[in-house]
């Protein structure tokens, strides 16, 4: 082995005098050159491995040596410090966040309170007409079920079901999104009163209570039938009046309900307690139409005595106007302090509960029938009010519902646009959010079979309400 026969540095002996230390010399200079060689190319590459080691590690693990570092020469003193900082500062941006999540909600508390003052006192307005424009015919849908003419309608608070009567006796509840019948109360025939579930001669009128639970309905049979909206099953029946229950209106926010007959009295019932409350008299005809909001009173319109009335329930007493021409057949409040009604003289009225005459009145709103000096003015069977809103609507037998704007303050009323609708129509209503309005359509009128239009169809006409666009109206330079 070569290992054998190498000394020791410590064993090695001096050279003797006169050996050729010369070559020795040289031969150590040679070696010596070779080890500056070897360590220069093992420091080169020991710079290659380091430059390569380098592009290995990423920065973040040097990130978080140097953190490890700090984190060791911290003391715990200042570890507590920090935390503490930490902590005060996560506290100070929750507190900045709850508080403007408070005073976010402030504003809109703030907001719904003033809609609810400004609606009480029957100023608050959205100025909504402005922005509507026709419906595409392809887009009003016809709801078929009844064998007779619908003669009254109610939308649910949500919108999304539609009750509607006929002079079938039958009620029927319907979903808008789908336009199927979900529930049919059938009508029975005249002397089964005493065991069938439901009305047995012509529905006149029905209401919903504001909150979506009950439903009344009043038929000719002076019945008012209390439902519950929701299953449809019946509840209560409520007996008093002497004639045909033609008006009936749940007081918003509450389960009062107000109900109008032919036999010229209003009557106040509590659903709740299944309870007669009072009759209040004064109409000196029959009453064709009632309606009421929030506050504790209703209008009545009294057909021929030519009279709308405005009824205070607490202070029993009532305020009488004076305006059409002919027997006021229909009426719906506008807000709180504003109403609409029409005529068979033709027109269409708005009134303040403020003055005894009407603000603006169009006469002939749906033209005329007949040939030269016979002709007569289309009756106004139908008036509707999107609630709080400057939009009304009015529907006769010339085939249109015809779509008005109040303007200039109630004080006039403009048309808008008209939509097709063949039949009589008996009965409109706005939709809540205001998105369509619906049409209670028949081939007579609900209160007599004066005339008959063949080719109109019994049924629910749905028709869409579309709002202009930002890009409409740069179009139309508005």
């Amino acid at each position: 082995m070569s290992s054998f026969f190498i000394k020791k540095k410590g064993s090695e002996k001096p050279a003797k005098k006169g050996e050729n230390t010369a070559g020795i010399k040289r031969k150590a200079d040679g070696d010596g050159g070779n080890k500056g060689r070897a360590k220069k190319g093992s420091s080169r590459l020991n710079e290659e491995i380091s430059s390569d080691s380098e592009t290995e590690v990423p920065v973040v693990s040097r990130k978080r040596r140097q953190k490890e570092e700090e984190e060791v020469d911290e003391t715990a003193q200042e570890k507590k410090l920090r935390l503490a900082k930490l902590y005060l500062e996560q506290l100070r941006v929750e507190e900045e966040d709850k508080a403007e999540e408070e005073a976010f909600e402030k504003e809109i508390i703030a907001g719904r309170l003033q809609e609810d003052v400004l609606e009480q006192r029957g100023k608050l307005q959205r100025f909504i007409a402005k922005d509507l424009q026709p419906p595409d015919l392809a887009d009003v849908r016809l709801l078929r079920g009844h064998q007779l003419p619908v003669t009254c309608l109610v939308i649910s608070p949500d919108d999304k079901h539609i009750f509607s009567g006929a002079k079938d006796c039958s009620i029927i509840k319907w979903d808008v999104e789908s336009g199927k019948k979900l529930f049919t109360i059938p009508g029975g025939r005249k002397g089964t009163e005493d065991r069938h579930v439901g009305h047995t001669a012509h529905i006149l009128c029905m209401a919903i209570s504001s909150d979506g639970k009950y439903l009344a309905t009043g038929d000719k049979n002076k019945l008012i039938m209390i439902w519950e909206a929701a299953t449809c099953k019946h509840l209560y029946k409520f007996t008093g009046h002497k004639d045909a229950v033609s008006g009936l209106s749940f007081r918003k926010g509450t389960h009062d309900l107000y109900s109008a007959s032919h036999d010229r009295a209003v009557k106040v019932w509590n659903v709740d307690e299944n309870a007669y409350v009072e009759t209040l008299f004064g109409h000196q005809d029959v009453i064709t139409g009632l309606d009421c909001l929030s506050r504790e009173r209703c209008v009545t319109a009294g057909g021929r005595d030519g009279t709308v009335r405005v009824w205070k329930i607490t202070e029993e007493s009532q305020l009488i106007f004076h305006g059409h021409e002919g027997s006021i057949d229909c009426i719906q409040l506008i807000n709180e302090e504003h109403m609409i009604t029409g005529a068979d003289d033709g027109s269409v009225a708005v009134w303040s509960v403020g003055r005894k005459k009407p603000l603006a009145t169009v006469k002939q709103a749906h033209g005329c029938q007949g040939d030269g000096g016979l002709q007569q003015p289309h009756w106004i069977s139908a008036v509707a009010a999107l609630l709080n809103s400057d939009t009304v609507a009015s529907g006769s037998h010339n085939s249109k519902v015809q779509l008005w704007r109040c303007a200039e303050g109630f004080r006039s009323l403009q048309p808008l646009f008209e939509v097709p609708v063949a039949g009589f129509v008996n009965s409109l209503k706005f939709s809540n959010s205001g998105n369509f309005l619906v049409a209670g359509v028949g081939q007579e009128h609900r209160l007599g079979r004066w005339w008959r239009i063949k080719e109109a169809k019994n049924g629910l006409y749905i028709i869409p309400l579309k709002k202009k666009t930002l890009e409409q109206d740069s179009a139309n330079g508005i």
